[in-house]
Parts: C-alpha cells; sequence; structure tokens
C-alpha cells in the first residue's frame, strides 16, 4: 500500500530510542504507522507494540501498513487507554495530514466538507453544533483561549448573524469577511478552525491527563517522546516535563514557598524543530516540537 504522507520529525523520533532496548513499547497516536514502522525495523527486540488511535480510518490503514509486525490495535483516546508497563511511549498530538486531506471530517477549509472534525466518530459533539447552537460569549472563548483569535468577539458576533452554518466553505467565507488582515500570511479562518477542532476533540485536556499516566507507565529509563503542533499544546507538554524534572515544587497555598521533591524524570532535550529540509519538502511540519523524558 503507497502512503504519501511522511512522519513528521521521523529521523529525530528514531534517534530517540535508538540505544533503548524496547521489549514493550505503546504508539498512542498510531496514525497511519510511519514512526511504528521505522522503529519497528530498528527494534527487532520487540515482544509487545501497542498501536493506539481513536480514528478507526487511520487505525485500519495502519493495521495494512503493519501485518508483518506484532502490534496490538486499540481504537480508544489515548487518554483512556490502559497502559501496560513499558519501555517507551510515542505520542504525535493533533491532526494528521490524512485527516486535514479528507474532505468529510471537515477538518480544513481547503475542501468543502461538513462542520465535523471529530478524531472519534464516536463523540457526540461537533464543530457543526458549536457554531449553530452555542453562545456567543462561549464562542468568544474558545476563540481567544483555542485559537488566540485577537478578533474574537467580531467572528463569534459575525457567526451568530450568519447562523446556521453547515459547510466548512460556508463558514470560511464567513469568517473571511470580519477576520481578513493584508498583514497576516495565515488564512483569515486558521484560528477560529483550530478553536474548533480543539474544543470538539478536548485536545488540551486530554494531554493533561495523559502525561501524568504515561508517566507512571513508564519502566526506569524508559522514555516519552512528544510531538505538538502549536503553542497551547506545546506550553503544556513544556510546563509538565519541566515539573516533573524538577526537584521542587511551589505551593501556592503558601506563599508560594518551595517544598523539595524527588524528580520523576530527566529531561532528554528541550524541544526539537523540524530541519530545513523536512519543511522543504512538507510545509505542516514547520510548527513541529518533539520534546522527551527519560523515566529515573
Amino acid at each position: 500500500m503507497s502512503f504519501p504522507h511522511q512522519s513528521v520529525l521521523l529521523n529525530e523520533v528514531v534517534d530517540l530510542f535508538k540505544d533503548k532496548q524496547l521489549k514493550i513499547f505503546i504508539d498512542a497516536t498510531l496514525g497511519a504507522g510511519g514512526h511504528s514502522i521505522e522503529l519497528l525495523k530498528g527494534h527487532p527486540e520487540v515482544k509487545k507494540w501497542i498501536g493506539i488511535d481513536q480514528d478507526i480510518d487511520a487505525l485500519n490503514i495502519a493495521k495494512e501498513r503493519l501485518k508483518d509486525f506484532p502490534v496490538e490495535y486499540k481504537n480508544v483516546n489515548f487518554s483512556q487507554a490502559t497502559l501496560p508497563n513499558t519501555d517507551g511511549i510515542l505520542a504525535d498530538l493533533g491532526v494528521s495530514s490524512m485527516q486535514f486531506d479528507q474532505a468529510e471530517k471537515g477538518f480544513s477549509f481547503r475542501f468543502e466538507g461538513p462542520l465535523d472534525m471529530r478524531m472519534d466518530r464516536r463523540r457526540e459533539l461537533t464543530a457543526e453544533i458549536i457554531v449553530n447552537e452555542w453562545e456567543e460569549k462561549e464562542l468568544v472563548r474558545i476563540f481567544k483561549e483555542y485559537g488566540e483569535e485577537q478578533k474574537a468577539k467580531f467572528a463569534a458576533r459575525a457567526i451568530i448573524k450568519g447562523r446556521p452554518f453547515y459547510t466548512t466553505t460556508e463558514l470560511h467565507d464567513c469568517l473571511q469577511k470580519v477576520l481578513y488582515n493584508p498583514r497576516s500570511k495565515i488564512n483569515p479562518a486558521t484560528k477560529v478552525f483550530q478553536a474548533l477542532r480543539i474544543a470538539v476533540n478536548d485536545e488540551l485536556e486530554v494531554i493533561k491527563q495523559f502525561i501524568p499516566k504515561a508517566i507512571a507507565a513508564l519502566n526506569k529509563g524508559g522514555r516519552l517522546a512528544i510531538i505538538t503542533f502549536h503553542s497551547l499544546e506545546d506550553r503544556i507538554v513544556k510546563q509538565s516535563f519541566q515539573d516533573l524534572a524538577s526537584d521542587k515544587v511551589t505551593t501556592s497555598g503558601l506563599g508560594g514557598l518551595f517544598l523539595e521533591k524527588e524528580p520523576l524524570v530527566k529531561l532528554i532535550n528541550k524541544g526539537i524543530g523540524p530541519t530545513e529540509e523536512e519543511i522543504r519538502l512538507n510545509p505542516r511540519a514547520r510548527s513541529a516540537r518533539l520534546r522527551c523524558v527519560e523515566k529515573l
């Protein structure tokens, strides 16, 4: 089966685990299996490989690509999966290029499609429900918090006035009129679409739930690597890793005192970005950031 989409930061991920014994490994966001294929090729010692993805379409593609390897599949969000003790975990966050290019999922305004945006079709909440039913103040909140959209109020009011919306194109055209900025290089609808996607899939909360769970599952010396694609995700991962690696904890209820604690991990890097060559070949990789910690 041919597959055109290149896994982001592939070589960098492989390098992070190349000197580790990976008898048990968890790919928490399997996608089409690109990272897993290369890692499995380099680790013949693997006894159990768990591939998790909430998108059943992606999981089915991965099953075909990984049919020659000992992979156990779980169709669930990574924050809800039961994680066994493991030697390594990888989480590649956000929406894949494959998902962006599927018009029927409604992630991209480049194609006309339904206002869906669910990575897991079993979820009830869709972008269409948010856009057509949520109150103005809630729209403003998510556009500010999840999209960092400076004109959140203008966007929310335009949506309220223009309801109902049923397709990505209808929503894009509405936002284009009120958010257009000749000095900006990005499409005016980008931040609102990002905010809707994050809200539909509860993306930031699942990261917060997943990290401590993943650390608890790691064996001593095991590594957790996470790839993020925007500042909101990266901020959560960076701060979580720093807190876990610190030997102090701030007690806000006691006037900001610092108490000593045992660090749970050590930082393996402070964030790796794509090479210029990777960005040239895959422009969507430009905002990617790879962070890694090792269990002490």
